[in-house]
């Protein structure tokens, strides 16, 4: 009755194993590190980097515990600060030979003390929250209204041109907000144009109308186009932010959107707001030049000459010089989209761009002159140029081409990626900034800890006192509940948070409930005179539907505030939920597990220990229960 089977034990052994595993990184605390990241867009890291890395650190004689590539960059841990501040500097000069102009950064950082074994199966600790660790907080606002005008504009300038392609005169095109009119002599030119327009600008909601002898065609963006545009805008945002952000060395740092115009920005570790904001709100521009091929270029390029007038000396993503010539021959304004993709006959990774109507205007000009040569893209960030790619000019080009050659797809991908993000698609204004001092984070870290340790303190004598050895397996489901929790939030890799603290804390509060449930389930039956055996099984049988009742209840609260809540908000929602999914197993599976490991083998069990069983009139059943 009260037995379980071997493979439910191997359950419950696998999920405590696991669970010390990936809790365990938590207490091994930080060591002093370097980390090295791109500083330049056209610059990838990957784990090539490790190897030379470990080569800078081998001349410098520093020994280094790890060096591993993670995400996009390299980490190196060292045992103390002098080591650490000895590495910087060889690899800063390993790896930046020009230190006026670095193609990495190289910056100081705190990585966890887990053994590398550990790192080998990904056991590691949960991030530390702003709020715990220190840093800057700022909230942005995107200018949404300024993206739907940015749209509009594009589209007016398509208009003109289709247009006059097509041959259909008109009094005008202007623009109003993001409803852009457009007025004609006759019916038949409005009929000619609304159905071209209808086709070629589908985005916009076209209405016709007469005042007086003229006719007017009248669009306006469709609800569906204009969340589009927006969407794409914060998303560029979001990303252009994060390729800024890498400057910083910081440690995972959050960038997340909130709401539908607004991005937060955390940075853990940063204590330079004025540092912070200067990388977050500078600007980056994209250039399109022709390439100088000539014999003096040539020369210029093999260093047996000068660069040739009017030209300028850049290097390719490979680290090979080029020469351009100085005249810009399109803009990054004039970029509408940047798309990775396929060739339809090569099938080679390609990267497919759109400009605006004048933009194509130039592009076809240009490449109608220049077929065969080669076309640079080249993007410009703090004065600084890098060629993103230069391909040679097949054919004739309009409003979209394709740019290709010894690309594989992922740096096809992020080829899109620089040419759209390279500058912000909407200006951004900062709203709220905040700055936490790393003392306050680790005064915020104790009081957190001693919170969560205090209550559990406080449940587990309360339980053991009045439930005795009932309340010893409770104590220890609870236990099991805590290491589970923190192990899933660990693998997971959260953000721990003074929210996520308090939602731990309220966890262990709510955990215990199931267990209190289940107790007096049993001493109920005991109370009406049913054998120890019968009162266990009957017990957790009875009170699973209560307890899975009033879990469902509290799962949906947080399911409600993690599906419409942000920040601390949404970071306590997390913690709930999994709390409570953690919980049902541990109070349940776990300390029936233990109870039935100790009675459950009795055949003869007279008494059980749960401390006091109330009888009603002096310990006589009521009638009907004897």
């Amino acid at each position: 009755m009260n037995r379980y089977p071997w493979w439910k034990y191997a359950i419950l052994a696998i999920a405590l194993v696991v669970g010390l595993l990936y809790t365990a990184p938590n207490f091994y605390g930080e060591a002093p590190a370097v980390q090295v990241s791109s500083a330049k867009a056209t610059i990838k890291v990957d784990s090539g980097l490790v190897l030379r890395v470990q080569q800078a650190l081998e001349q410098a004689g520093v020994a280094a515990d790890f060096v591993q590539f993670e995400g996009n960059s390299v980490k190196a841990r060292f045992g103390d600060t002098d080591a650490q501040i000895k590495a910087k500097d060889a690899i800063a000069r390993a790896l930046n030979p020009d230190a006026t102009d670095p193609g990495y950064i190289v910056a100081l950082n705190l990585l966890s003390r887990t053994p590398t074994w550990m790192n080998a199966i990904h056991a590691l600790p949960m991030y530390l929250g702003l709020d715990l660790r220190g840093g800057v907080h700022f909230l942005m606002q995107v200018d949404m209204k300024s993206a739907l005008t940015k749209k509009a504009e594009s589209i007016t300038g398509d208009m003109r041109t289709l247009l006059r392609d097509k041959n259909i005169r008109h009094l005008g095109i202007t623009r109003d907000g993001n409803a852009v009119e457009l007025r004609v002599r006759d019916e038949q030119a409005l009929a000619t144009a609304r159905n071209l327009l209808a086709d070629s600008v589908a985005e916009m909601n076209w209405t016709a109308s007469q005042e007086g002898s003229e006719y007017r065609l009248r669009g306006v963006l469709k609800p569906e186009a204009a969340f589009k545009v927006q969407e794409q805008a914060l998303k560029q945002n979001i990303t252009t932010l994060h390729n800024r952000v890498n400057e910083l060395g910081t440690s995972e740092p959050v960038i997340q959107q909130q709401g539908v115009d607004r991005v937060v920005v955390q940075l853990p570790g940063v204590q330079d707001t004025a540092r912070a904001k200067d990388i977050i709100g500078r600007t980056a521009t994209l250039e399109l030049r022709m390439v100088n091929e000539s014999a003096e270029a040539q020369a210029a390029v093999s260093g047996a000459g000068p660069v040739p007038f009017g030209s300028e000396r850049f290097l390719e993503r490979g680290g090979q010089p080029i020469i351009v010539f100085r005249q810009v021959v399109l803009t990054g304004e004039n970029l509408t989209d940047a798309q990775p993709g396929f060739d339809g006959q090569t099938q080679e990774p390609t990267v497919n761009l759109t400009v605006d109507a004048r933009g194509a205007r130039i592009i076809r000009d240009v490449t109608r002159e220049n077929v065969g040569k080669r076309m640079a893209i080249l993007l410009f960030e703090k004065g600084k140029g890098e060629v993103v790619t230069a391909p040679v000019i097949r054919s004739e080009l309009g409003a979209r081409f394709q740019i290709s050659g010894r690309m594989t797809t992922a740096e096809a991908t992020d080829t899109a990626l620089l040419l759209r993000a390279g500058s912000l698609a909407a200006p951004m204004e900062i709203i709220e900034e905040r700055t936490i001092g790393p003392s306050l984070g680790a005064e915020n870290i104790d009081k957190g800890f001693k919170s969560v340790m205090y209550g559990f303190f406080a449940i587990a004598a309360f339980m053991c006192a009045y439930y005795l050895l009932f309340g010893i397996f409770s104590t220890l489901a609870l236990s099991f509940n805590l290491l589970l929790l923190v192990a899933v939030l660990s693998m997971l890799q959260a953000t721990l948070t003074l929210p996520g603290i308090a939602a731990i804390a309220l966890t262990l509060g709510m955990a215990i409930d199931a267990n209190v449930l289940i107790n007096e389930r049993v001493r109920e039956e005991l109370r009406r005179g049913v054998s120890p055996q019968q009162a266990i099984h009957a017990g957790y049988e009875h009170a699973w539907g209560t307890i899975l009742d009033s879990n469902v209840t509290s799962l949906i609260a947080g399911v409600a505030l993690l599906a419409f809540g942000s920040g601390p908000v949404r970071g306590f929602a997390v913690v709930h939920c999994l709390g409570i999914l953690t919980s049902m197993f541990s109070a349940v599976m776990f300390s029936r597990g233990l109870v039935n490991l100790w009675y459950g083998r009795r055949k003869r069990l007279k008494s059980v220990s749960i401390g006091q069983v109330w009888r009603p009139e002096g310990g006589v059943l009521p009638a009907g229960e004897r």
